[in-house]
């Protein structure tokens, strides 16, 4: 018997003092990645906000609307920080979908040749500040191997295919 392919709700962030460059190239690294695992996703169009990712409370409505509308085939919800990001459209997002399955929170490197304003991430103290907020709230998430590493790396690409296996268990 084969396995249902399994789809995410894939949530891209981004902060205002951030370059959003940064998100709208880690969102296109994090679509091909699910193509490449074979997985199918949810997130929300290029257009549905000024960045193309979640920045703010007005995006994580839309994306919680989004995936409140898909919530019969989403079975987990993988966040991923490409700059510093704002915890709190990432939060509505999740709490405003109400779809109780498995989150797993991603944030990446930074490099030490790329810290200027227009190049930096700061997506380590991101992360920080995202997981505290879902500790607020009371969401349960998954953590990843490492604290921060590329969207492309082969780490990533592990601990999406463990937390495939949290979201089956989770589903049943």
């Amino acid at each position: 018997m084969t396995a249902r392919k399994m789809t995410f709700g894939l949530i891209v962030g981004t902060r205002g003092c951030f370059n959003a460059k940064l998100a709208a190239e880690g969102r296109e690294q994090l679509k091909k990645k699910m193509e490449g695992l074979g997985y199918d996703y949810v997130i929300l169009p290029k257009d549905a906000t000024p960045t193309g990712v979640v920045e703010g409370r007005d995006d994580g409505v839309k994306c919680a609307r989004l995936f409140s509308d898909n919530r019969h085939k989403i079975d987990g919800i993988i966040v991923v920080l490409p700059n510093f990001s704002d915890e709190l459209g990432i939060v509505n997002a999740i709490n405003g979908a109400k779809l109780d399955v498995p989150v797993l929170l991603q944030a990446s490197d930074d490099y030490l040749d790329k810290l200027a304003t227009d190049q930096r991430r700061d997506s380590f103290c991101g992360k920080i500040s995202v997981a505290n907020n879902f500790y607020q709230y009371g969401i349960k998430f998954t953590d990843t191997t490492y604290h921060s590493y590329a969207i492309e790396s082969e780490e990533f690409s592990a601990d999406i295919r463990r937390f495939e296996r949290v979201c089956r268990t989770h589903g049943g």
